[in-house]
């Protein structure tokens, strides 16, 4: 073991095969400076009242809030972990019994960016916008193949980040970003011929650009049944209907992978060029992909800001690794969910989105927290919920069914468009006129002040993730605080957050299972009738 000294002189006791890498606290009374655009975490709603007067609801916030107490006996083990996730970072060799070790994610943003500095186009994320405008030059559709991180991330950056009529828009409105089709997620018979027979009734001659689609191929071990299958079934409709020799057939296909995987291999033996294939770093899980070219190759796409993207995460992996537990969001909402679910019994984790633009970062963050703390029958249960939408079909459950769960409320502070406002009518049988001069944004505020108050009033803890608007920076932010903040919960807990054994083990038996099955009948190949 060694004696390892965190930042505010306190000593630990490290295993020996770790060292810490200093972590230098920021100048000046606030240790950093903060953009307007930095993401907020409240969670003094679940926090009980010190000296309350005794009532039925003081007696239930006794016992399903947390004393602030415990939080703050909580800072020095959270300083720990930091400082564990420091070291972890800069291992070059790490023991068997450690394994999987994946922190790359950590530094990854900022690497990229002083990367790109350097090297300009020659750079990863150079190679990575290269790639997007070939693609975006010569195809108006683009379909990403991929299952759990390999797509999720880039599916929760479209949603966030792009109309969600974007599709539906010409091309001129759209000012040349490509149309954009996730599939290779399940092997939904129906779902996937519905993409190919929109492909073939939209795209009937290869020579029109508005007529291409391109198709990118995003899987981190290269082995993935899904996406394998889905890229096969598109390389065949691709070869019929732009040609065997056509030199669109390897233009218009990339893929993401790891460095060594046979989706690789079957990507250089079919022609695609170099610049096709981009890399996920090893030392990056699936999961924690979305920084890597997984996500930002869509991002790129998508006509987002792949920068302003990686600026926004590493500024939160600076916050964490600078700031002190006070005003450190991604310790306090680590420290917050692990006492509630440890402590508080609180074992149903739900996350409330105020923006159903967010739909995308809840599916996320549900795999995310099941992968990374799902773990030796242990871990909480994650569930994200769209208010106020979902308000009318979990409501009730949340407001007064079983005491097992607490909310995170994810708001968006500032909408990005024009608020819509209640006009007042000459017919007022609605009654909607005493809202006049009103909107949509204050009706969203006045439902979570109302179901925030009353979960107070009777005992139901509640915290809020504050996101200033929806931007690049601030999505950034956001994804890599949801990633730190739950490898950081898992070190709390014991537990390696890294790796899946039991998804893996699961992957065999799939393929086992498959092999044994008799064939289907003749059919034609690859899911189309072309004419």
């Amino acid at each position: 073991m060694l004696l390892a000294r965190l930042q505010d002189g306190c000593w630990f006791l490290l295993p020996s095969w770790c060292y810490l890498s200093p972590v230098v606290p920021s100048k000046g009374p606030d240790r950093m400076e903060l953009p307007d655009e930095a993401i907020g975490y409240n969670y003094q709603n679940l926090l009980t009242p010190l000296q309350e007067e005794w009532t039925p609801a003081a007696e239930m916030r006794a016992s399903h809030f947390l004393h602030p107490s415990r939080f703050k006996e909580l800072h020095q083990r959270l300083l720990q972990c930091r400082s564990q996730l420091a070291a972890e970072r800069e291992l070059r060799q790490v023991p068997a019994e450690s394994l999987p070790l994946e922190p790359g994610f950590i530094n990854l943003p900022q690497d990229l960016l002083d990367n790109l500095r350097r090297k300009q186009d020659a750079s990863e994320v150079g190679r990575v916008l290269n790639l997007a405008n070939r693609l975006r030059e010569n195809s108006d559709r683009v379909v990403f193949l991929g299952s759990g991180g390999s797509y999720l991330g880039a599916q929760a950056l479209f949603g966030a980040l792009r109309g969600t009529y974007h599709n539906e828009l010409p091309p001129e409105t759209r000012l040349g970003i490509p149309r954009i089709y996730f599939e290779g997620h399940g092997a939904d018979n129906d779902a996937f011929q519905e993409l190919l027979d929109l492909l073939q009734i939209t795209c009937v001659d290869p020579e029109q650009r508005e007529e291409r689609w391109s198709v990118v191929t995003i899987s981190k071990s290269g082995t993935s049944l899904d996406p394998s299958v889905a890229f096969r079934i598109f390389r065949r409709e691709a070869t019929e209907y732009y040609g065997l020799r056509s030199p669109w057939l390897n233009q218009l296909f990339a893929v993401v992978t790891g460095p060594s995987t046979p989706l690789r291999d079957l990507a250089r033996n079919l022609g695609l060029p170099d610049d096709g294939l981009l890399t996920i770093p090893e030392n990056v899980g699936s999961r924690f992909s979305v920084f890597t070219p997984a996500g930002l190759l869509p991002a790129a796409l998508m006509g987002l800001d792949v920068r302003a993207l990686l600026q926004g995460a590493a500024l939160m992996s600076r916050r964490f690794l600078e700031e002190p537990v006070e005003r450190n969001p991604v310790l306090q909402l680590a420290g917050i969910n692990y006492l509630m679910h440890a402590e508080l019994r609180k074992p149903l984790r739900v996350m409330a989105l105020w923006s159903r633009k967010l739909a995308g970062v809840g599916a996320w963050y549900e795999q995310l927290v099941s992968e990374c703390l799902g773990k030796q029958s242990r871990g909480p249960t994650p569930l994200s919920v769209v208010m106020p939408r979902d308000l009318h079909i979990r409501g009730q459950q949340i407001l007064e069914g079983p005491r097992d769960h607490f909310v995170t409320n994810l708001i968006v502070k500032t909408p990005q468009t024009v608020p819509i406002l209640i006009q007042m009518a000459d017919r007022n049988e609605d009654e909607l006129n005493q809202f006049n001069r009103k909107g949509l944004s204050d009706i969203t505020q006045a439902t979570l002040k109302s179901v925030t108050q009353h979960s107070y009033d009777v005992g139901r803890p509640t915290a809020d993730l504050l996101v200033p608007t929806l931007s690049e920076h601030t999505i950034g932010q956001l994804l890599q605080l949801l990633m730190l903040a739950t490898v950081v919960e898992a070190r709390l807990m014991g537990i390696n957050p890294y790796g899946q054994r039991a998804v893996e083990g699961q992957r065999r038996q799939i393929l086992q299972t498959l092999k044994a099955m008799p064939d289907a009948a003749p059919s034609h190949q690859g899911g189309t009738l072309r004419p």
